[in-house]
């Protein structure tokens, strides 16, 4: 559920003082990876920070019925990456959520790898982060501030969306879901749309039906 947020705060463009923007992703969406890239491209244009947070669609879809036996297969595998990713940011900041989510998904998204083991342990391996983490992945020990962070991210929207969800000010929504991310000064419009529409009092929803799957690209495949 949107809090009130008067047009004046919601729409946040370039000024002297860096804008945070707060995302909740589960490194397995690949709408909330282009999402991310499409917020790491915002800071080059725009002045912002991101900061991560951990969502589980394992944890969003748990009671969920009807859905597929490859789906729920998918969701059991789901805990073991979002367990490593909270024992990171428990054991060594927050800060470094943003360059394992980059590293995982670069993997996953990019390369098309299963996220496994193998996938988080080369991830760990790229940021400095040590292989000890990996024991999280089947460590139950950990649901707890997985549901803790993903909860966190849904009292912002309410129970109806998923991931990625996003925190600017007093403003917060689900989405925008977008492919491929956009680049340079289309970014820029995106963000500064997204604002101001998710700003205005009473707003809810804008949808339409997807007909385009995820369109995953590196920076050198766009040269």
């Amino acid at each position: 559920m949107y809090e009130e947020c008067p047009y004046e705060e919601a729409l946040v463009t370039a000024t002297a003082e860096s804008t945070v923007v707060d995302m909740w992703f589960d490194p397995l969406c690949p709408w909330a990876w282009l999402t991310s890239r499409w917020l790491l491209e915002v800071e080059q244009v725009r002045n912002t920070t991101t900061n991560w947070h951990v969502m589980s669609l394992s944890v969003l879809n748990e009671d969920k019925e009807g859905l597929s036996d490859d789906y729920r297969e998918l969701l059991s595998k789901g805990w073991g990456p979002v367990r490593v990713c909270i024992a990171a940011e428990q054991q060594h900041g927050s800060e470094v959520l943003g360059p394992l989510y980059t590293a995982i998904g670069t993997r996953v998204h990019y390369d098309r790898r299963e996220l496994d083991k193998t996938v988080l342990t080369e991830a760990l391996a790229e940021v400095g982060l040590p292989e000890s983490l990996l024991a999280a992945y089947d460590d139950a020990g950990y649901d707890d501030a997985v549901r803790k962070s993903h909860q966190e991210g849904i009292d912002l929207v309410g129970q109806e969306v998923g991931t990625p969800v996003i925190k600017v000010g007093e403003t917060a929504f689900f989405g925008p879901v977008v492919t491929p991310a956009p680049r340079g000064e289309a970014a820029a419009k995106l963000w500064d749309g997204v604002l101001l529409v998710a700003g205005t009092d009473g707003f809810y929803e804008l949808k339409r039906t997807r007909d385009r799957k995820p369109i995953f690209w590196t920076d050198e495949e766009q040269q």
